[in-house]
C-alpha cells in the first residue's frame, strides 16, 4: 500500500468518527422530577433478582484487551471464568453518552440487537448498567475489520468484493424485513468472524421506521443525497452506502470524495458525478450506477420488490442465495486467528476507560431498562 492511501484512510476514519451527528434526548433536559421519584423509577423497571443475576454474569467476566474505540463506546474482549467462552463486551459511559446527547441511540442499538438473530450480524446476549457504565454482551468477532484488509490491499477483485456484498445484501434483506434501516454501513462496522464470514457491527445508528426519518447521521463518504438534503430517507439510504461500499473494495477510494476533502463531498454527491476507472467493467458499472441513483425512490432496492431487485442483477447470475446464506461460499480471506480470543487482528489502545464519572440519579433513570 501505498503512504498516500494509507493517509487517505486513516482520513476517513477520523472524519468518520467526527461527522456522527443525532437527535438529543429531551427527557435529558426536561425533567422535572424529584430525585427520589426517580430512583423509585429505575427500581421498579427491573426487579433485584434479574439485576442481581446481571451483575453476577458481569462478575465472572476476565476483562483481557480493547479492540475498539468510539466516539462514546469502546469494545473490550472478555471472558467467562466458568465456561472460559470469549466475548466482547461493549461499555459505554453513562455520563458521556448523556453529554454526548447519544442516549436515544444507545437505547436503540439495545432494542434492535435484542430482537435479531442473524447469520450476517453479531448477536447480543445480555445488557446490563452499573452507576457508571452500560454494558451489551456481544459475540466476540476475532477476524478483525474489512477496513482493516482494505487498507493494506488497497482494492479488491471483482469476485472478492461481490462475496462480502453478497453477505451484506442478506442481513439488509432481515433488517428491511423488520422495517430496521442500518444507517451506518462502511469498512469499520464489517467485521469478518474466524472463517472470513462477515458480522455487521454497531447498531447505534439503526432505527425501526414506518416510512420515513429525518436524523442526520452517520459517515460523510457514505452518506445519501436525502441524508445530506435532509429531506426524510427510508431504506433505500442502506442501498446508496451499498454501491458506495463496492466501489471503495474496486478502487481503493469512495466515490465521491477521491481527493480525501469533506468539504468536496456534499456538492459532488448533488452532482452525481463519478469519475469510473478503467478496472470496473460494464456490467459492475451499471449495477453501482443503479445503486447510486439520486432519486431514493428509483434507486434499486426502493421498490416494491425490496432486495429481490438487487438480487436478481445480472452481477449475481452465479450466485445461489441459499449458499450464500448458509455459509457455504468460499471466503477470500481467512483471517490469522490462532484461538477464539485471539486480539492479533485488532488495533491496540490505551486502557484508560475505568476512570468515568459516576452518573447522577437522573442519569441513571434514563436507562431504567438497560
Amino acid at each position: 500500500m501505498t503512504t498516500s492511501s494509507l493517509s487517505n484512510y486513516q482520513l476517513r476514519s477520523a472524519a468518520s468518527n467526527a461527522s456522527q451527528t443525532s437527535e438529543s434526548s429531551s427527557a435529558n433536559n426536561n425533567s422535572t422530577e424529584s430525585e427520589t421519584v426517580l430512583v423509585a423509577s429505575r427500581l421498579s423497571h427491573i426487579s433485584l433478582a434479574e439485576r442481581g443475576e446481571r451483575q453476577q454474569a458481569l462478575d465472572r467476566l476476565e476483562i483481557l484487551k480493547t479492540v475498539g474505540t468510539g466516539s462514546y463506546g469502546r469494545v473490550l474482549v472478555v471472558r467467562d471464568r466458568d465456561t472460559l467462552v470469549y466475548f466482547a463486551l461493549k461499555v459505554f459511559s453513562i455520563n458521556h453518552v448523556v453529554e454526548q446527547r447519544q442516549t436515544e441511540h444507545v437505547k436503540s442499538e439495545k432494542d434492535i440487537l435484542s430482537v435479531i438473530s442473524h447469520p450476517f450480524i453479531v448477536q447480543l446476549h445480555w445488557t446490563h448498567h452499573s452507576d457508571q457504565f452500560l454494558y451489551m454482551l456481544l459475540d466476540y468477532v476475532p477476524g478483525g475489520e474489512l477496513f482493516s484488509y482494505m487498507r493494506r490491499k488497497v482494492t479488491f477483485d471483482l469476485k472478492s468484493a461481490l462475496f462480502y456484498i453478497c453477505e451484506i445484501i442478506l442481513a439488509f434483506e432481515y433488517l428491511h424485513s423488520l422495517q430496521i434501516i442500518y444507517r451506518d454501513l462502511k469498512p469499520e462496522n464489517v467485521l469478518l468472524d474466524a472463517e472470513g464470514h462477515v458480522k455487521l457491527v454497531d447498531f447505534g445508528f439503526a432505527k425501526k421506521i414506518q416510512n420515513k426519518t429525518f436524523t442526520t447521521c452517520g459517515t460523510p463518504d457514505y452518506l445519501s443525497p436525502e441524508l445530506f438534503k435532509g429531506t426524510g430517507h427510508n431504506k433505500s439510504t442502506d442501498w446508496w452506502s451499498l454501491g458506495i461500499l463496492l466501489f471503495e473494495m474496486l478502487t481503493g477510494a469512495t466515490p465521491f470524495n477521491p481527493n480525501q476533502n469533506n468539504n468536496e463531498i456534499y456538492p459532488r454527491v448533488l452532482a452525481g458525478k463519478i469519475v469510473w476507472p478503467r478496472t470496473i467493467d460494464e456490467p459492475t458499472k451499471a449495477f453501482i450506477k443503479k445503486l447510486l441513483t439520486q432519486n431514493s425512490e428509483k434507486r434499486l432496492g426502493s421498490g416494491r420488490n425490496g432486495s429481490r431487485e438487487v438480487k436478481e442483477q445480472p452481477i449475481f447470475a452465479s450466485i445461489k442465495w441459499d449458499d450464500v446464506y448458509a455459509r457455504k461460499l468460499k471466503p477470500p480471506i481467512v483471517p490469522s486467528v490462532t484461538h477464539p480470543g485471539d486480539t492479533s487482528c485488532f488495533d491496540n489502545y490505551e486502557e484508560d476507560w475505568r476512570s468515568a464519572p459516576f452518573a447522577s440519579d437522573r442519569e441513571l433513570a434514563l436507562f431504567s431498562n438497560f
